[in-house]
């Protein structure tokens, strides 16, 4: 499954900037920033739960909000990027 995943962070306090830093590694153990705040991760059900669960143990419900957008198996004729590409296809070769 395709997922986007896109989070506003307070960082008003130094906790809170810790939670910024874990919720972006926690993203980067799943797939890859598009934006400062959006991560695209191609995970399978058991991963999605895994992530869900991490970033909700992370975040303060109060003041933090996570929104993941489930673009499902047809991702790619669903997304439109404009400008430059810095991203990689996923499931395309990867050369070391």
């Amino acid at each position: 499954m395709y997922i986007l995943i896109t989070y506003d962070i307070n960082t008003s306090s130094d906790n809170g900037q810790k939670r910024l830093r874990q919720v972006s590694k926690c993203c980067q153990d799943f797939g890859q920033r598009v934006q400062n705040s959006v991560f695209e991760c191609l995970v399978n059900n058991s991963d999605y739960i895994r992530l869900k669960s991490k970033l909700l143990s992370i975040i303060d419900p109060q003041t933090d909000s996570i929104r993941i957008y489930r673009l499902g198996k047809n991702y790619e004729a669903k997304i439109e990027h404009f400008g430059i590409k810095t991203s990689y296809n996923v499931e395309g070769e990867l050369l070391i």
